[in-house]
């Protein structure tokens, strides 16, 4: 299995006191005074410690080694900080790992000025297939004394030590005096102890296991898994070229975040479920495998990712765990390393919204995924020794308003130029028939404007085709005939554009006509040599 450390700060809803310093051998009852918000909770017993312990954890651990710290104040003390690592499968292994638990749980007080002054250690594993829960006692034994060990080098006794397994615990400080019975002493049924009481009427609740809170973002191993990692095999052959593109990675991301609004939005809408596991596959139910596959790879640029981070409080936390939690069961086959950076965001936003446990985990597994991943080791340090996330949101939002006003600019610039073009080019379109019907009066400044419209499109404007540019509709003029009034002035001599289906073609004297028209009405504006130059030219 893969280790990792875990590190708490104090148990909020838990000050637990001790009088007197219980004895090393043989070992009796000890009273151990909680307090659960306004409620006295005591401890007397190692069974009423071990029944505590998953309320100290929030979670029923398993294979886990677990230090959990005592503070003295005035002869009362309280639960501190909480140290966990699995249980490594080498026994070579052990001194190390005590060595290491210990150090990180007294130097973390220390860093926190709350520096523990006992300990209480515990070792949580079931049996292996023919094991009894006493041989798995005997068979941790040495792992118990090299944690006494480690922690006396750092002047801080451990002053119980438990084992528990199979429904029962024994106690490693009995000192072979015949205190605790061979088979160990049962468990209390979950639930049935005083302090679980007391919890329950405080509102803390206790999970599962860790196993099963992993489960919620293991891969997945059913026939989806190899429709995902076909799905992630095709988008890759076009995003990832578009990735290392510098034009194409703004793209990809701009489209990253859009798709993942879109299914956040689609998993909001759903009505909440109660179990975990279900909850979990209605929302695998709810993604496409092309979906999930073009989020994985997008999510892969820090950049994205980090824009991604930003949904981590309000309405948008919950949906976007959940689109992180399904994402990271999707990274299948040969894709696992990818799963980093949704474990990494998952963890990111459980850690934001307090929930410690499924932080440290999340992030535990995408170092287990990548152990070369920044921002999950960070992230890991900083939740394992107790820092506010608030700080880390106060960079989010500020990168995020930073963006907005970034966006906004650019619009408000491009719409600026927009019309500023407006006002120095006409459009140009389809004819408006509208516009084209409308009289013209005529105006001395006519000559000069078309001038200038000739000299940018290096032709007259009256002699555009179907092939050549398209005329703006301001650049038709209607002209006064005085036999028919106003009419829409013809394209051109020769003109070969579309006309309105139905409407004969007009006549080429007509348009002759026309033509000679339009050159008097030039001549009247104060006509030019071109002007006359194509009167005369109709006029042959």
């Amino acid at each position: 299995m893969t280790n990792h450390d875990e590190m708490t700060g104090s148990f909020d809803n838990d000050d637990v006191a001790y009088e007197g310093r219980p004895p090393y051998a043989p070992h009796g009852p000890t009273p151990f005074d909680g307090d659960l918000g306004t409620h006295q909770v005591t401890l007397r017993s190692p069974a009423e410690l071990a029944d505590a312990l998953p309320y100290l954890l929030g979670y029923r651990p398993e294979d886990s080694i677990i230090l959990v710290s005592l503070h003295d104040r005035g002869g009362r003390g309280r639960f501190g900080g909480r140290a966990r690592l699995g249980i490594p499968t080498h026994s070579d292994d052990w001194a190390a790992v005590a060595q290491q638990l210990a150090h990180g749980l007294v130097t973390g007080g220390e860093r926190r000025g709350a520096r523990p002054e006992q300990i209480v250690a515990y070792l949580c594993q079931e049996p292996a297939k023919g094991e009894t829960g006493r041989s798995v006692m005997e068979r941790l034994q040495p792992l118990a004394h090299q944690l006494r060990v480690a922690c006396g080098r750092l002047d801080v006794p451990v002053i119980e030590a438990l084992c528990i397994s199979d429904g029962r615990f024994w106690s490693y400080c009995c000192g072979g005096q015949g205190c605790c019975p061979d088979e160990g002493e049962p468990m209390g049924l979950p639930g049935t102890s005083v302090l679980a009481a007391a919890a329950a009427y405080a509102g803390i609740q206790v999970r599962g296991t860790l196993r099963e809170l992993r489960a919620r973002l293991m891969p997945l191993e059913t026939a989806v898994a190899v429709e995902q990692e076909v799905a992630l095999d095709t988008a890759g052959m076009s995003l990832v070229p578009r990735i290392f593109d510098e034009n194409g990675r703004v793209e990809v991301a701009d489209e990253t975040i859009e798709l993942a609004e879109r299914l956040m939005h689609r998993l909001a809408a759903t009505a909440p479920v109660p179990d975990s596991a279900a909850a979990d596959r209605r929302d695998d139910d709810l993604l496409r495998a092309d979906e999930a596959a073009a989020l994985i790879l997008g999510l892969q640029d820090r950049t994205t990712r980090d824009r991604a981070a930003e949904w981590m409080e309000g309405d948008e936390a919950g949906p976007a765990l959940r689109l992180w939690r399904a994402l990271a069961r999707r990274c299948v086959g040969p894709y696992a390393e990818h799963a980093a950076a949704l474990l990494t965001l998952a963890g990111w936003v459980a850690w934001s919204t307090g929930d410690e446990l499924e932080a440290r985990e999340a992030l535990a597994m995408a170092l287990g995924a990548d152990p070369d991943y920044l921002f999950a080791r960070l992230l890991h340090q900083a939740c394992n020794e107790g820092l506010d996330p608030e700080s880390v949101r106060r960079c989010l939002r500020a990168e995020r308003v930073e963006r907005t006003e970034r966006v906004e600019r650019a619009e408000r610039a491009e719409r600026a130029e927009r019309g500023g073009r407006a006002e120095r080019e006409e459009p140009v379109g389809p004819p408006d028939p509208a516009a084209a019907l409308a009289p013209v009066s005529p105006s001395p400044h006519v000559p000069e404007q078309r001038r200038r419209r000739r000299t940018r499109s290096g032709t007259s404007p009256l002699a555009a085709t179907g092939e050549g540019p398209v005329p703006s509709p301001s650049a038709r003029r209607p002209r006064t005939s005085a036999a028919d009034g106003s009419r829409p002035l013809a394209a051109g001599r020769g003109n070969t554009g579309p006309r309105t289906a139905g409407k004969p073609t007009t006549p080429r004297r007509r348009t002759d006509r026309v033509d000679t028209q339009e050159a008097n009405v030039l001549r009247a504006d104060g006509g030019t040599p071109e002007g006359e130059r194509a009167a005369g030219d109709d006029a042959m």
